[in-house]
């Protein structure tokens, strides 16, 4: 009797086990299972859908990362603290805080130090040239006078630099006005950037403007592609001059290798000057290469064997930014006009001082560079705008 009574529990219990098994709820496959256990097989209706254990110890999942901040895997906070979530689970996020403050409060200083940090230094770059407009490299600092808003300055540095990696707009006016000679100044504009771009150090881009600016070739020190960034262009339509210079200076060359590398940014202008489709003022585009100190060199494309109107402007542009316009009446002249730009490129002076009443103010001030021997003249931007505090 007692044998078949222990067959019978035998063969009962695996069947009181499965059904024991499927009444109680899965475990929880968080690392949180391991704290707090499941819950009673048959919980009250208020506490059934709310796997609060789980989720309340989801931030301790978030480890610091290498750089002091946490991994992708952190929950957001607004899940750290559900509704209904117990005092025992705010009170296991809490070691956690104080762990991340040191590592964000270090950063926060560091960021903040790195902002307000600012320096009242005036960067200028100017070239001399003698009576008979050649250039002179050997200068020194004791050759110079400079004067900010009419007050004598104090030069911090000052060195000649020849060999600055360059930084240039080919800005070309493919508006219908310069028809005449058009295929001939892309030729002289592709023999320019073969001879002054060098691989690996130098850097320009292509843009040809009518009623609007066009990057036919982005920044490359690609020869083969300014090239053929240059034959793209295709004369016609109206002329937007302004706006292709602000567009230059201001999406182009303001911030190209900023904080990275000493550079010498330049545009250099094939235009007759003329500007009928503006959205700009020509103000404004002079404005924005002081801003984003650009050296402008304007190629003149009037063929009428006198200045006229556009010429004047050219002018304008050039003095402003400490460049210099040319005016090739012949139109073999073009390329020379290309060389000597060359040239003046690598034949510059950088110098830096501090205003004697530098004010945060962002107003404009006036410059003036003066050589002491007065056989020498200085070319170089009229002025800057000054930071806002």
């Amino acid at each position: 009797m007692r044998f078949w009574l222990i067959l019978v529990v035998a063969a009962a219990l695996p069947w009181g086990l499965v059904a024991q098994d499927a009444s109680q709820p899965q475990l929880p496959t968080a690392p949180s299972a391991i704290k707090y256990p499941p819950p009673p097989a048959t919980p009250p209706p208020a506490t059934e859908p709310t796997p609060a254990p789980p989720q309340a110890t989801a931030p301790a999942t978030s480890q610091p990362s290498a750089q002091g901040g946490s991994s992708s895997t952190a929950s957001p906070p607004s899940r750290e603290q559900p509704a209904g979530a117990s005092p025992q689970g705010a009170k296991s996020d809490a070691p956690a805080k104080p762990s991340a403050a040191p590592a964000s409060a270090s950063d926060t200083d560091d960021t903040v130090t790195v902002i307000r940090k600012r320096v009242d230094e005036v960067n200028v770059v100017f070239t001399v040239t003698d009576k008979r407009d050649h250039f002179v490299k050997d200068l020194t600092e004791n050759d110079f006078r400079v004067i900010d808003n009419n007050k004598p300055a104090n030069i911090q540095s000052f060195s000649r630099q020849t060999d600055l990696p360059l930084r240039v707009g080919l800005l070309i006016d493919s508006s219908n006005s310069v028809r005449d000679r058009f295929k001939f100044e892309q030729e002289a504009a592709i023999e320019f950037l073969n001879q002054i771009i060098r691989p690996r150090y130098d850097k320009a881009f292509v843009i040809g403007f009518d009623t609007t600016p066009e990057v036919t070739q982005d920044f490359t020190d690609d020869s083969q592609a300014l090239s053929h960034g240059v034959r793209m262009l295709r004369a016609g339509g109206g002329t937007a001059m302004y706006d292709a210079i602000y567009f230059a200076c201001r999406d182009k060359l303001m911030n190209a290798d900023k904080g990275l590398v000493a550079t010498r940014r330049a545009i250099i202008l094939l235009s007759d000057g003329e500007d009928n489709q503006s959205r700009v003022s020509r103000e404004e585009a002079v404005e924005m290469a002081q801003r984003a100190e650009v050296i402008i060199y304007a190629i003149s494309t009037n063929t009428s064997g006198i200045k006229l109107r556009g010429d004047k402007i050219l002018e304008y542009f050039a003095a402003q930014t400490g460049g210099k316009a040319f005016f090739p009446f012949k139109i073999e002249d073009v390329a020379s006009d290309f060389t000597e730009i060359a040239d003046e490129l690598r034949s510059q002076y950088a110098i830096s001082y501090k205003p004697a009443d530098f004010i945060a103010d962002g107003k404009y001030r006036k410059i003036e560079i003066v050589a002491e021997n007065k056989k020498y003249h200085v070319r170089a931007r009229k002025g800057y705008y000054a930071p806002r505090q």
